[in-house]
């Protein structure tokens, strides 16, 4: 071949730089982009031996040779796949096959549209210019009679092409790195981004260092291969040891047989695994192999809960392990990582278009040859193909969830604090899985016992007719309640009438604040369901948006009416007007609502409650950053003092409302009603301390 030299075929000479500077948004990914070319070439190679196009030799190892030389300021990617030809380089070097490079250029002069750029344009190789002043390539291909081809550019559109000097198959890349990105010939650096971008690739990976001294190894002498380079043969005769036996006399042991060893060059250690454990099929992997293989990906030293491995080949080639981790119980620290493959070569993590959102508070790896990819493999087409992806990954989660409830409940039972996040935001993002979840979603109650929605919704029926009664307050059988319900959930207007028809679910967010609550309801054999989490009251309004035939209550909204005895409105209106007036003048709070009970534990003297609806407002002031609001809802139309008429306190101020004491007595009625509701400001704690101490000394005189 005679020497060539000439433009590269780009119609545009401002489109080299162009494509150095912005074609991929990470600098290191030359290296991903140089390693899968070769990986490519190998497997091409190989798949034309299958064919009987070629033979490959005996002793035939496919691999990609890394070589970093600091000192010349140089690296390598070898690889001995089926090279090329002088007019292959010419067809895949020299003629970047843009269609529409005035397009291309008027798409590239903001550089913020530049993942629109989509399309297969097999630029891969002109990545190494991000990072290199000049590139050289030295190629034989496999082709009989084919000779060797030498090119070489300076990263601009021109470049020199001639007879090469490389004796064996393959390509042969040469990166003469500018000097902002010298760190790429270090060979700590070269093996960092290696791990990122090719830890799976199909294909061994070895780095090496130039010049280095060379390193060597010694193995048992039967170990030793034909490949090996023996540098000494070694002998190590056996050793004995003196020891004393029972009756006193003393022998010479064996402790260590002899040996024969032999020293070697050290064998080269790929740095990837070419046979990742997602590739295989499930039945193949060990529990241990799963662990093993998310310690090395995640670097999580903490076991995973369980893993749902994806493997299908129809309608489109998926594969892919996504790991439960164990979770903080703060939603909004919760982070995941998944990792995305094309083929065994990194993409990219948590790419939102493959993955959804909601999946990402995982940890996991899918591999997906089919997504259509863009030109720098790091963004997705806008491809309803991507959406079949995402929801066929969505189905699998919710299946085995849903599978692990029916048939592993136990298990599932102990996972269950650490996923509840994860499966009430994958409920709040995605409809689907709402649905597939809806029945497989878990309640703690008060005797931390766990529950499903369909087990809460009976549990509450049987409640429910336990205490039913009669217009003449009589009990009613349990059939005559579940046959009225359900005549009024299949009522088809939705207004208020029809809103407290709805099943009601009491829930807790806090055990301790709430505990005089709890107490009544255990005593009157009542239970809730416990919802902690700062997701829960998102959550929970989904859940009775999609479900109209129940709502959920905390505990301390309302009284209900199995904690009271049952008495007519005209006979407690004189002592309500009382305690009213009372306790509006005491605690200076005119619009205070206070209502009047006879609640059956005589003990408790009054308590607060907020409305479902005023809590879940508060709930959203405080994920919205407006807390500062949320105290001035207490005493407002909203809040209520309930006060108990069987309480002695109680009757004490009614009977004695113009002592002086009286007002005291409010005070500390109050600030106790709100203590187990919801905590008291500083300021309102200091004088609450005050006032007890104050009582106090009243009863010792």
């Amino acid at each position: 071949m005679s020497n060539k030299h000439g433009n590269l075929s780009i119609n545009s000479d401002n489109i080299f730089p162009i494509i150095k500077k912005w074609l991929y948004s990470d600098h290191d990914i030359f290296y991903r982009e140089l390693v899968s070319n070769g990986c490519d070439a190998i497997t091409k190679l190989k798949k034309l031996d299958i064919m009987g196009e070629y033979s490959l030799p005996d002793d035939y190892e496919p691999k990609i040779q890394i070589i970093v030389d600091p000192e010349a300021k140089t690296l390598k990617v070898i690889d001995n796949g089926l090279g090329m030809t002088a007019d292959e380089v010419e067809e895949y070097i020299n003629q970047i096959a843009f269609s529409g490079a005035t397009d291309f250029l008027e798409k590239y002069k903001d550089k913020a549209s530049e993942e629109q750029i989509i399309g297969h344009f097999g630029l891969g190789f002109y990545s190494a210019f991000m990072v290199a002043d000049a590139v050289h390539i030295d190629t034989l291909s496999y082709q009989d009679g084919a000779k060797p081809v030498h090119w070489e550019c300076d990263g601009g559109t021109e470049f020199d092409m001639s007879d090469g000097s490389k004796d064996t198959i393959g390509t042969e890349i040469t990166l003469f790195l500018n000097e902002d990105c010298l760190e790429f010939a270090n060979e700590y650096r070269a093996r960092e981004v290696l791990e990122k971008y090719c830890s799976f690739m199909p294909t061994p990976i070895y780095l090496s260092k130039a010049n280095a001294e060379t390193e060597y190894e010694t193995i048992p002498a039967d170990e030793v291969t034909e490949k090996d380079t023996v540098v000494e043969n070694i002998v190590e005769e056996a050793k004995f040891e003196e020891q004393e036996k029972e009756d006193g006399t003393k022998e010479q042991v064996e402790v260590s047989p002899r040996q024969e060893k032999a020293k070697i060059v050290k064998r080269p250690v790929s740095l990837n695994d070419t046979h990742p454990l997602w590739t295989k099929h499930p039945n193949e992997c060990t529990e241990e192999e799963y662990k093993t293989f998310y310690r090395k990906v995640f670097m999580d030293y903490k076991e995973p809960l369980f893993w749902i491995h994806l493997n299908m080949d129809y309608p489109f080639n998926l594969k892919g392990i996504l790991y439960f981790p164990k979770i903080n119980t703060e939603y909004d620290s919760i982070e995941g990582t998944i990792k995305l493959y094309n083929n065994q070569v990194f993409i990219a993590d948590n790419i939102k278009e493959v993955i959804p959102e909601f999946l990402m508070l995982l940890k996991g790896v899918i591999d997906c040859p089919d997504l259509p990819l863009n030109v720098s493999r790091s963004a997705l087409q806008n491809d309803g193909f991507v959406k079949k992806i995402s929801d066929y990954i969505t189905k699998k989660v919710a299946d085995k969830l849903a599978g692990m409830c029916k048939t592993e409940k136990e298990s599932y039972e102990k996972y269950w604090d650490d996923i509840s996040p994860f499966i009430k935001f994958g409920c709040l993002k995605d409809e689907k899985f709402c649905d597939k979840m809806n029945d497989y979603i878990l309640f703690k109650n008060l005797d931390d016992k766990y529950l499903t929605l369909p087990e809460c919704l009976k549990v509450e029926e049987a409640e429910a007719a336990e205490t039913a009664t009669d217009e003449n307050g009589n009990k009613v059988e349990a059939e005559v309640v579940e046959e009225k319900a359900d005549n009024e959930s299949s009522a088809e207007d939705e207004n208020e009438e029809y809103k407290d028809t709805r099943k009601t679910i009491y829930y807790v967010t806090d055990r301790q604040q709430q505990s005089q609550y709890i107490n009544m309801f255990k005593e009157q054999g009542m239970d809730a369901v416990i919802l902690d989490h700062n997701i829960d009251t998102s959550f929970i309004t989904q859940l009775e948006r999609r479900n109209e035939k129940f709502r959920f209550q905390r505990i301390d909204a309302d009284l209900t009416e199995s904690l009271k005895e049952e008495v007519s409105e005209d006979e407690l209106k004189e002592t309500a007007d009382t305690l009213t007036e009372t306790f509006r003048k005491a605690l200076s709070m005119d619009q205070l609502n206070v209502k009047v009970e006879k609640l059956k534990n005589a003990s408790i003297s009054s308590v607060i409650t907020l409305s479902e609806e005023g809590r879940r407002m508060q709930d959203m002031m405080k994920m919205y950053g407006m807390a500062g609001m949320d105290a001035s809802m207490f005493g407002g139309g909203d809040t209520t003092l309930t006060l108990n008429a069987n309480n002695e306190l109680v009757k004490y101020i009614v009977t004695n409302k113009d002592s002086e004491h009286v007002p005291m007595f409010c005070q500390q009625l109050y600030d106790l009603a709100m203590i187990s509701n919801h905590p008291l400001s500083p300021d309102a704690m200091s004088k609450f301390i005050a006032r007890s101490n104050e009582i106090m000394m009243l009863l010792a005189k």
